[in-house]
């Protein structure tokens, strides 16, 4: 019983963790793992990134054929994808976890996240950063390294703020998180994240399918409008 009971007072305190206090960032945001399913919008948020933003994503001038061989190469059943959607359904930020391809270096993963310009100042790299912390842990992650550009004051900010040291070597900079094992908070905390922004996205779809199926009659009814105007009925 007191197993339980400590269990309980756990779990109710990882979802009261997300709560902050009103006029700071939204308390809940969504944050869904996404799949090789998801591979073309994951490349029509990267196309969406202008110039400047491509540069700080990927450290050099990405193009388009860039950024396409990029998602082609993306192994899910590896790494992790987290994704932010918006009503529409559109992927306004996204994170890449990638684990060491090394067997020396198991314990350890590289963060890259980018947000498209028209969702910026909302915290989404911040919360991307976190959700992708958490999961690091659970997958026994020691060390979380951010490779980026010394002029990407945000993704450097977000990593100081966690705590990270901070190495820079020229106009590029080396950010390394040490962390810390998982804990039950660790796990439950994803688990129901996870419950969270699963239930978020079907409803987001349901919402969309609805708007398009009115969009859709809106459309025959201004048809039949017209074609009785023409009749002159």
């Amino acid at each position: 019983m007191g197993d339980a009971k400590n269990l309980l007072t756990e779990l109710l305190d990882a979802v009261r963790g997300w709560f902050r206090p009103q006029g700071t960032a939204p308390a809940i945001v969504p944050i869904r793992a996404i799949g090789p399913r998801h591979r073309e919008r994951i490349a029509r948020h990267l196309l969406a990134l202008d110039a400047q933003d491509r540069y700080l994503r990927f450290g050099y001038p990405a193009t388009d054929e860039h950024i396409r061989r990029y998602c082609e190469g993306l192994n899910f059943e590896r790494d992790e994808i987290f994704g932010i959607y918006n009503r529409r359904l559109e992927l306004i930020a996204m994170a890449h976890l990638a684990f060491s391809l090394d067997p020396q270096f198991a314990s350890c993963a590289e963060f890259g996240v980018s947000v498209l310009r028209k969702a910026r100042g909302r915290g989404y790299g911040t919360r991307l950063f976190e959700r992708a912390v958490v999961h690091a842990r659970n997958e026994g992650v020691h060390m979380l390294f951010i490779h980026a550009l010394s002029e990407n004051t945000a993704m450097l900010k977000i990593a100081r703020h966690a705590g990270a040291t901070v190495e820079r070597d020229g106009s590029e900079s080396e950010a390394y998180l040490k962390l810390p094992a998982a804990t039950l908070d660790t796990r439950v905390t994803e688990l129901v994240e996870e419950r969270l922004a699963e239930l978020d996205y079907r409803l987001k779809a349901q919402a969309k399918q609805f708007r398009d199926f009115l969009a859709g009659v809106q459309e025959v009814r201004q048809g039949v409008r017209d074609a009785r105007h023409k009749s002159g009925r």
